[in-house]
């Protein structure tokens, strides 16, 4: 290539970095709002992929307003002839391809090996035996329920069985879908009544599988949590066999346990299914074990906090920080796309991928569950992710024509004038992918 024909220059378009802070805090702004409202009623990978899409739109489109206002990167003859272009490709380029990229990024981190499931339906089994009548005078064991009830998000389905020496099937299966749900459910624990009856733990047991083979819905995983103060004979090997073959976890509470038989069963029923016994030496104590058991459910996605037995997994630590460079290196690309500069490109793909890896050590980190918090960690990650992109024009030079630049000179321009033109002329050289 011969020296005078061709010139590359490093530029930073330091307006579109301010322009891109904004944009990713008004994306993040957007985001939370639909964070907030959809999730529970949409799928979590539909909700991640729209929030990387809005806030990519925003963080484009803030790009190529500073780039309108000054062509610091592509030079006046884009501005003049190709921003048209870059109007019609923002959208496809930003809110559908990142939408999709989210889409699939969340599907692959929600992705659980083996016969895992997430637990979307919870059976609560309390005893109502007639000695809960001296160990839970106040009734706190219902009062505990509804306090998990009120706490569980809008995707799962709860359903209630009362048992003492017969089985009462409160509530089946419902979706918590909203208040009016719960405060239905609420209306029906507070209906019932003590009974003098016995303990029949092995009846509560095979009815509630009874009722989870009814719903018939194998893509949600299900886990049963038992509550009881008795002890009673119970074919263990028998009535435990399809709760082992579901994978549905049993967490029992021992309440004010006297007696070690009654404490040994409800630990062995427990050990048997995977899930976790708890022993209560007081009711007013439930409302805490509950919120315990609830919480170690487990949920995550890329933008919320990894809670469960799967919260400290180097499995998904990993998974998480490539997939938000995955990310940061797509919208890169994206705003690529937008200019249709193949060096731009290269150099928001560079950045992309730096800035994404930033991000996904800032939501590793800093998630812990609790939503303000968890929203400032959010807006770090989202104002890493637009300003490193764009600082990052200067790491790839962006071909210049030299022949224009001296003859313009010789027609006596000025070297700002000059210095102003980029990769973008009316060549297209620099155009295209």
């Amino acid at each position: 290539m011969r020296e005078d024909a061709i010139s590359m220059q490093r530029k930073v378009n330091w307006l579109m970095v301010l322009f891109s802070l904004i944009g990713g805090a008004i994306g993040w702004g957007i985001g939370e709002w639909l964070l907030h409202g959809l999730r529970g009623e949409w799928p979590d990978i539909a909700v991640s992929g729209l929030y990387f899409g809005v806030m990519s739109l925003c963080v484009g489109l803030a790009c190529l307003v500073a780039e309108m206002i000054s062509p610091r990167l592509n030079g006046p003859s884009w501005r003049q002839r190709y921003a048209g272009t870059s109007w019609l490709v923002l959208v496809p380029a930003t809110l559908v391809m990142m939408f999709i990229a989210g889409l699939a990024l969340e599907t692959a981190y929600q992705f659980e090996p083996g016969s895992v499931k997430t637990v979307n339906n919870i059976v609560l089994a309390i005893d109502n035996s007639g000695s809960m009548e001296q160990n839970d005078p106040n009734q706190d064991r219902y009062k505990a329920a509804k306090r998990m009830i009120e706490e569980m998000d809008r995707d799962k389905q709860a359903a209630v069985l009362v048992f003492s020496d017969s089985v009462d099937l409160l509530q089946p299966f419902v979706q918590l879908k909203d208040q009016h749900v719960k405060e239905e459910l609420f209306s029906k624990i507070d209906t019932i009544q003590p009974t003098q009856g016995g303990t029949d733990i092995g009846l509560a047991l095979s009815e509630a599988m009874k009722h989870i083979k009814d719903q018939q819905d194998t893509a949600r995983g299900t886990m049963l949590v038992l509550l009881s103060d008795g002890f009673s004979e119970v074919d263990t090997s028998a009535v435990l066999a399809d709760y082992k073959a579901q994978h549905v976890g049993v967490h029992t509470i021992g309440l004010s346990q006297v007696d070690a038989q009654g404490a040994g069963l409800l630990r062995l029923i427990a050990e048997e299914t995977g899930g976790q016994y708890y022993d209560v030496s007081e009711a007013n104590e439930l409302s805490f074990v509950f919120e315990q058991i609830y919480s170690s459910i487990g949920d995550r996605t890329l933008i919320t906090e990894r809670s469960g037995p799967l919260r400290d997994s180097a499995y998904y630590t990993v998974l998480h920080i490539v997939a938000l460079t995955l990310i940061g290196t797509a919208l890169g690309l994206a705003l690529g796309l937008v200019f249709d500069n193949r060096y731009l490109a290269k150099s928001f793909g560079i950045g992309g991928a730096a800035a994404g890896l930033l991000a996904g050590f800032l939501l590793e980190a800093g998630l812990s569950g609790h939503p303000l918090t968890d929203g400032f960690v959010r807006l770090s990650a989202d104002l890493v992710l637009a300003g490193v992109i764009t600082l990052f024009s200067f790491v790839v030079p962006v071909r210049e024509n030299q022949r224009q630049r001296e003859g313009r000179r010789r027609r006596g321009a000025s070297d700002s004038e000059v210095s102003s033109l980029s990769g973008r002329q009316p060549d297209r050289s620099s155009r295209g992918f």
